[in-house]
């Protein structure tokens, strides 16, 4: 099994644009959360520091990892400081749980 997963910090106004471009890029499922943060773009004029983005997550084969990771970087891409980040996991294994079955590239068997 050579699964990656794909994991995108982005804008929540760029949503939108990253699952457009992750549509054209066939993938088989995302899961897309919103969550909380701050990293190099740190805003001082908040009191909690904390800056709201989106974190999408895709499961893909180990060769589409990398233009799965740009096209979602040129999707959410401002060149604006918080545009966000991106991060390509190995992954060991991944099961369908209605089936108890290991998933296979594609599709979940």
């Amino acid at each position: 099994m050579n699964f990656r997963k794909v994991t995108a910090i982005i804008r929540p106004e760029r949503l939108e644009a990253v699952e457009a471009c992750l549509k054209k890029h066939v993938v088989p499922g995302i899961s897309v959360t919103e969550v909380k943060g701050f990293g190099e773009h740190k805003d001082f004029f908040k009191t909690d520091l904390l800056c709201e983005h989106v974190r999408v997550e895709v499961f893909i084969d180990v060769n589409q990892a990398e233009s799965v990771a740009e096209a979602v970087m040129g999707a959410a891409h401002t060149g604006e400081e918080g545009d966000g980040i991106i991060a390509i996991l190995p992954v060991e294994s991944v099961y369908h749980i209605r089936t108890k079955e290991r998933c296979h590239f594609n599709v979940c068997e």
